[in-house]
């Protein structure tokens, strides 16, 4: 366990709560066997460990605040396949063995950073995304650095990181793109596209030194539908968004011989 040394306390979060009691009994007693004892805050853990899918292990890094100085482990309890679990609980064994001969990685998953009206910034792993509330397309000018590039016209504007490339993005047509590559996409939604209207009709990649900003038009009020990740985001009076590769990185413990590309054939070849 060399390259795990230095992770002494684990945190469970278990969403589902009495659901899964027994499930992190069962956890915490193999950890212990590992010399890794749990405690009851995320504050206080150098791993964090989500019980769930996809959905979970995004929750268990928003409710964490982000946290770039402790390790994220993803824990499935059923037979999905997902993108940031990489170990289910029907083999604990695996998870025990992978932990025992070190047949671990840490990596590194980039997160995107999104202020609003000046705000606070918040963060978030997969994508962000906004629309109108009313039933009507939303006109927003889209500046890439301090150039208008673009004055869109459409039902919203999804932003994604390389490994929310193949979620909601995917769907929407975007390319699916390397977490290795530091940099964000942003995909139309139902852009209008017509003699008055005109947007670049595809999706296209930002590096880290070429922030996005949203102005949306304030002729009509829209009251914007924003989301980060799986949860929506609550703000009023919204007029601008910037957005752009945060330095935060999150760690999380992936098996070897497990990478986003074998992620990426099992889900969708």
């Amino acid at each position: 366990m060399n390259g795990l040394i230095n992770y002494k306390t684990i945190y469970f979060f278990a969403p589902h709560g009495e659901e899964t009691e027994t499930i992190c009994e069962d956890l915490s007693k193999l950890f212990q066997r590992l010399g890794i004892s749990t405690v009851d805050s995320d504050q206080e853990a150098d791993i964090i460990a989500s019980i769930g899918g996809d959905g979970a292990f995004l929750q268990a890094v928003r409710r964490s605040n982000f946290r770039d100085d402790c390790v994220y482990l993803g824990i499935a309890i059923d037979s999905g396949k997902y993108f940031y679990v990489d170990f289910h609980y029907q083999d604990l064994q695996s998870l025990e063995e992978a932990f025992q001969k070190d047949d671990i990685d840490v990596r590194n998953y980039p997160a995107l950073e999104v202020r609003v009206n000046d705000n606070e910034p918040s963060y978030c792993l997969n994508e962000f995304t906004l629309r109108s509330s009313i039933v009507r397309t939303i006109k927003m000018d889209v500046y890439i650095s301090n150039f208008l590039f673009e004055q869109f016209n459409g039902d919203g504007i999804l932003v994604s990181t390389p490994t929310g490339s193949t979620g909601y993005n995917k769907s929407l047509g975007g390319a699916v793109v390397d977490p290795l590559v530091h940099a964000i996409q942003v995909t139309e939604m139902a852009s209008v596209n017509n003699n008055t209207h005109r947007t670049l009709g595809t999706s296209f990649l930002l590096s880290k030194e070429r922030p996005l900003t949203l102005l949306i038009d304030k002729n009509v009020d829209y009251y914007p539908v924003m989301s980060l990740d799986n949860e929506a985001m609550s703000m009023r009076n919204t007029e601008k968004v910037e957005l752009g590769m945060s330095d935060k990185l999150i760690k999380t413990l992936k098996l070897r011989n497990n990478t986003f590309w074998h992620k990426a054939q099992r889900n969708f070849l």
